[in-house]
């Protein structure tokens, strides 16, 4: 007799579905708001312009409602300008713009004797008539500027000079580098510059006709003798800084502790 052995039951796990993984929160930009970029750009030109000299403090409530932001929108700007060296973020401090040493201020024109030799040549080779004839048109716009006593404008104008023929060189890397050492190089000049307007006036008036100089070997496409011109160029800004302030009068003691 044969017997038959009852069939096993198979038993049913009902499996959960699995929770979907929580994504971290992103605030997209409102229709209309500035973007990181239009923020870093408005506080790089600022700072071109001498308007944010150095040591200024940057409270990111005041920040963020010059922008018409939050300020977790504003903090990113912020770090992406310390790490240019543009601004200095301390703790329990916050942020400031960034006041450069005497060593930091040498480095910067160490770094733009070595990059911009180089841009002019590739400019030099890869220039258009137009690119020519815009450098020449910023010129025209800086001496305007000094005409009128608008020296901001001046020296923001002999910053684009020098970035525009990284633009037109057409070597995007160096061209980044040069922007933020043009950056720096404003904070130099506002923090070591000659203090007497005459000494400003008369520094912008040789960077104009060195421009010039510049730009007829440009034109020439003269490869040897621009790289030089602009080396002296740099090397006579950065002859005119003074490290060392200038040496208080003695005061009149006489006139200070005597009798009225």
């Amino acid at each position: 007799m044969t017997t038959t052995l009852p069939k096993p039951r198979t038993r049913r796990v009902r499996v959960a579905a699995s929770e979907p993984t929580a994504q971290p929160a992103v605030q997209p930009e409102a229709p209309g708001q500035l973007s990181d970029n239009d923020m870093y750009d408005r506080m790089v030109s600022a700072i071109l312009d001498h308007r944010l000299p150095p040591g200024t403090k940057l409270v990111e409530d005041k920040l963020a409602a010059a922008f018409g932001v939050s300020r977790t929108r504003v903090r990113p700007v912020l770090v992406r300008l310390a790490n240019e060296q543009v601004v200095t973020l301390t703790p329990n401090r916050g942020a400031s713009i960034a006041q450069p040493t005497p060593q930091e201020a040498l480095e910067v024109f160490e770094a733009r004797r070595l990059l911009e030799p180089r841009l002019v040549e590739l400019f030099i080779a890869n220039a258009t008539d137009a690119d020519i004839a815009a450098l020449r048109t910023c010129i025209d716009d800086e001496e305007a500027a000094r005409a009128s006593g608008d020296m901001r404008r001046a020296i923001r104008l002999s910053g684009d000079f020098h970035l525009h023929i990284a633009q037109a060189a057409g070597h995007q890397t160096l061209g980044r580098i040069l922007r933020e050492l043009v950056s720096r190089t404003s904070l130099i000049l506002m923090t070591y510059s000659p203090s007497h307007a005459q000494t400003r006036e008369e520094a912008t008036a040789c960077g104009c006709r060195e421009h010039r100089a510049l730009i007829d070997a440009i034109r020439l496409r003269d490869a040897r003798e621009a790289p030089r011109l602009m080396l002296a160029h740099l090397a006579r800004i950065e002859s005119q800084l003074e490290f060392t302030p200038p040496a208080a009068e003695a005061p009149d003691l006489a006139q200070l502790l005597g009798g009225a």
